[in-house]
């Protein structure tokens, strides 16, 4: 179900080529048409998962998971200044940090006792989704300017990354 998309950081050429295949896999939803990556899912079996249980503890533990490595990323982007070890982290948070792969996850109704949501997710269902296709974009701008070695650019769109993820938590997690 899953489909995996990397960017390549080797060439001028291969950056070009990773930006077409960017905006020919971005959802439809930029257009204002929904796509079923950004439907709310109503029920398990509109999900890969086989329990509310299992959407809910994996959604917590994926997030925390994606919080750490962006915290990775910090150390190696911003106090290593090395791209080369960044790399392999860029492109795990721009693919498990993805709309179509976390949304899923996101069962309606499934706030409450053992989840950090708040039931406002359901309720502004496409403000939500439109919080993690804003994280891809930011996502996506983080590895281009990264890839340009402009450490203080860099330092400024990894901090547009957190800003994105704190906003969504602000509005749609408790703390």
């Amino acid at each position: 179900m899953q489909q995996r998309h990397y960017l390549k950081w080797a060439s001028p050429r291969g950056t070009a080529a990773s930006a077409l295949a960017l905006m020919l896999c971005t959802p439809l939803a930029w257009a204002g048409e929904e796509t079923s990556a950004l439907a709310m899912p109503q029920a398990v079996s509109d999900t890969p998962f086989a329990s509310e249980r299992e959407a809910v503890v994996w959604r917590r533990e994926e997030l925390k998971d994606i919080e750490s490595l962006v915290r990775q990323l910090r150390f190696d982007l911003i106090n290593n200044q090395d791209l080369e070890a960044a790399m392999p982290r860029l492109l795990e948070l721009q693919e498990r940090a993805s709309a179509q792969r976390l949304l899923p996850a996101f069962i309606e109704g499934t706030h409450g006792s053992g989840s950090e949501a708040r039931a406002s997710i359901w309720e502004e269902w496409e403000d939500f989704a439109a919080g993690f296709i804003d994280l891809e974009g930011k996502i996506a701008n983080l590895i281009d300017v990264a890839e340009q070695e402009d450490t203080r650019a860099t330092a400024r769109a990894l901090s547009e990354v957190g800003a994105s993820c704190k906003s969504c938590h602000r509005a749609y997690r408790y703390d």
